[in-house]
């Protein structure tokens, strides 16, 4: 196999002949942007994959000014070859500046397939670390897993899982043109052997922290840190990037922000035990969690937590993600907090930013919500950009230095009693972690574990002296040089290489169960990839959920149960409300249903028109100087609105003036028979009506008002009658008598073109 160079850091890939690369992806061709992903061609040949990048990578060209568009950024990072823009920059030529910090999304639907899919649309969106969770049984297994058993809210990891995922991740990563981290953990009693696992298979990021195990999954303390060591050795020699899991203290605490000392402790701790077992500070990064939402004062509470992780830890990266302690249901809530998150984000400078969704608060993992997060994180940093040259941290000022100082001095003082009871494992029998009162308070309310006790208590050994593993990445003592003093650094050479330098060597394991496997599961909704047949999905291919919000006026229990009658009448199956927002405790209550619809759709008889004819402004311009144009505008009854008719009109909005129309603009509120009235004075070829307000469809009554008036004044089948509106829709404004109607999104040329061509037409009928 061709040898591994060396990109950046400890980014690595693999130099392959053609050949090599085609037996490895099994001849898979490159993703075209226009055509779904095939899972089923994925999984063929997974017996040969292997990896051709290992180690994790930094966004490239970070920080470095870069012209785009009609703007120049000067914290973002490589444009991507393919992507989607955000929904405003249609009005800036499409442009999608990337941020400087890696971007997260946590994708655990529990079906790897279907999760595939997700991959490539977050990375679309502009997400390059695709963080996998899996079941929290995976950290009381006693060995590796094969097979594909579907878990509920993540996977338990198994080779194949793994394996599928990267092959994907290597065609996404040509498809849009940036390397992609791929992530998982590496926990529990086989922490290891995952280690190894995810190494054999491509992984570039793992969660890994000893106290993690020892507090929250109730590992034995030696047991932990022993397998730690060796996990994190592995994990040196493959260049995967370390994120701790202090931040779990935010989610087990009564008060969250309370345990920012012991969080800064945390940290310390499992930085340092990662640097002494040989991984480098710019491969660990520490997860940060601001401990508080609003309404708490957030930016107060939050911010000097920040700065002071910024100072202790300036070495190593920062990795921010929400709290999702208060997170509930509500989407506008979860985005609020993320917006404010980011915000301190920018500020301290963080490399990595997860993106967490509301479906942690409802526990459903939806496509739509990792693409909406995506894109919020994106949409704040790039209009952030350049935030810091213009404001700054009064870091030197109070009240922020003494608020930093202060948290720096309490885990001082916490991590020196530490030390002072014996060392950390006295600490935790003694109940210092987890406790709800801010250091050096206590409660006594922290998590206390036995040191004797806990899952694998009594399973460690110490090593013979004459201990010896022909392995690669091994931690501690291992004794090669009285076997060969050249192979100390390289003792899987003595055997012919090991795993990670001979992927052939891999026993690969495919289905192991019989009733629950991805085959199985594909068969059951081939008739929605290979077919004309059309299901909606929120998280699995055809589950035929669907989501309605709706207000309804009565207090928050009644509205629960109304609402998922609603939707029983509505047909919809398994009806479940997702969340409930009360508006007043008398007046009204917001709710969100979700359930399952029973049918399909064939698109193949669906009948969709065609999509509109847009003439060029070449042929635009020559019509209109050939047979000069003349039209009123106005915004119709008693609507004020004006910006979005001036865009369709003025010459500097790309308006239809451009083209040579020459237009008598009547201004806002304009009764209808004013709008006919001025037609017929100035002998007009076309009426445009602009209607934003819609309240008892009054825009379909004035649309209909001034076709009535101008059927009565007899100039009707001389003339052409547009309305356009955020809330206007083609079909019903034809209904309403006009010729055409413009919704959200039009543009002066689709107003152009319609006058031309409908103009032809009344000629030809006079013809």
């Amino acid at each position: 196999m061709s040898k591994w160079r060396l990109v950046k850091d400890d980014y690595r890939v693999l130099e392959l002949t053609p050949e090599e690369d085609a037996k490895r992806m099994n001849g898979m061709k490159p993703l075209k942007p226009d055509e779904k992903i095939d899972v089923e061609e994925i999984l063929k040949g997974l017996e040969n994959y292997y990896p051709r990048s290992r180690g994790w990578h930094w966004r490239d060209n970070r920080n470095k000014p870069v012209k785009m568009g009609s703007f120049e950024y000067y914290e973002m990072s490589d444009p991507l070859g393919n992507s989607q823009p955000l929904p405003a920059a249609e009005s800036f030529k499409n442009i999608d500046p990337q941020p400087a910090a890696v971007i997260t999304t946590e994708i655990a639907s529990g079906r790897f397939e279907d999760d595939i899919r997700r991959m490539r649309m977050a990375a679309w969106h502009g997400a390059d670390h695709l963080m996998v969770i899996r079941t929290a049984g995976q950290s009381h297994m006693d060995g590796l897993m094969e097979g594909t058993p579907q878990g509920t809210g993540g996977n338990p990891i198994t080779r194949k899982h793994l394996r599928a995922q990267r092959k994907a991740i290597d065609l996404i990563e040509d498809e849009v043109g940036r390397p992609i981290n791929y992530h998982s953990y590496i926990s529990g009693v086989a922490g290891p052997e995952v280690a190894v696992l995810f190494t054999e298979e491509g992984i570039s990021g793992a969660h890994q922290d000893p106290q993690y195990n020892v507090l929250y999954r109730n590992i034995n303390m030696i047991r932990s840190f022993v397998d730690a060591g060796e996990a994190k050795a592995i994990m040196t020699y493959a260049g995967i990037a370390q994120i701790d899991g202090a931040h779990n203290a935010n989610a087990t605490a009564i008060e969250a922000w309370k345990v920012m000392p012991e969080l800064m402790v945390q940290h310390g701790i499992n930085t340092m035990y990662s640097v002494k077992a040989g991984m480098k500070p710019s491969n660990i990064c520490l997860s940060t969690v601001p401990p508080t939402a609003p309404p708490a004062p957030k930016i107060r509470l939050d911010l000097p937590y920040a700065v002071a992780l910024r100072d202790f830890f300036s070495d190593y990266k920062l990795r921010a993600q929400q709290n999702t302690k208060y997170m509930k249901a509500s989407t506008r809530e979860a985005t609020v907090t993320h917006v404010i998150d980011l915000m301190i984000s920018e500020l301290t400078s963080v490399d990595i930013q997860s993106t967490i969704t509301p479906d942690e608060g409802r526990n459903v993992p939806w496509h739509i919500y990792n693409m909406e997060a995506i894109d919020t994180a994106k949409q704040t940093y790039a209009g952030l950009d350049g935030a810091t040259q213009l404001i700054g941290l009064k870091r030197d000022e109070e009240p922020l230095k003494s608020m930093v100082r202060e948290l720096k001095e309490r885990a001082v003082l916490y991590l020196e009693e530490i030390i002072e009871v014996g060392g950390y494992f006295n600490a935790v029998e003694q109940g210092f972690f987890v406790d709800s009162a801010m250091y050096p308070e206590r409660n006594n309310d922290g998590i206390a574990r036995e040191v004797d006790g806990g899952v694998g208590a009594g399973t460690v050994f110490e090593r013979d002296k004459s201990y010896f593993a022909p392995v690669t990445g091994h931690f501690g003592y291992n004794n090669v040089a009285q076997y060969d003093p050249n192979a100390v650094d390289n003792p899987s050479s003595l055997i012919g290489g090991c795993t990670f330098e001979k992927p052939e060597m891999i026993n690969y394991i495919d289905e192991l169960d019989d009733t629950d496997n991805v085959h199985l599961r594909l068969k059951d909704t081939e008739k929605y990839r290979n077919s004309t047949l059309l299901k909606p999905e929120m998280e699995w291919a055809a589950d035929g959920v669907i989501m309605i919000n709706m207000f309804l006026p009565t207090d928050e229990r009644t509205a629960e149960f109304a609402a998922i009658e609603i939707g029983r009448k509505l047909g919809l199956e398994e009806v479940e409300c997702i969340n409930k927002e009360i508006m007043q405790i008398s007046e009204g209550t917001r709710v969100e249903i979700k359930g399952r619809v029973p049918f399909d759709i064939d698109i193949s008889k669906l009948v969709i028109p065609p999509k509109p004819d847009i003439m060029s402004d070449e042929e635009l311009r020559a019509e209109i100087k050939a047979n000069p144009m003349t039209i009123v505008a106005g915004t119709v009854g008693e609507d004020e609105h004006s910006v979005g008719l001036r865009e369709i009109i003025d010459i500097k909005h790309g308006g239809i003036e451009g083209y040579g129309i020459k237009c008598h603009y009547l201004g806002t509120s304009v009764p209808p028979e004013k709008l006919v009235d001025a037609a017929i004075e100035v002998n007009a070829d076309g009426i445009l009506a602009s209607t934003i307000i819609s309240h008892d469809d009054i825009h379909y009554k004035n649309m209909k008002k001034i076709n009535d008036i101008a059927i009565e004044k007899g100039i009707r089948d001389k003339i052409t009658i547009l309305s356009g509106g955020t809330q206007v829709s083609n079909e019903l404004a034809v209904e309403s008598g006009m010729d055409a109607g413009f919704g959200r999104g039009s543009k002066g040329v689709h107003v152009a073109t319609k006058l031309v061509k409908n103009r032809r037409k009344i000629q030809d009928r006079k013809k």
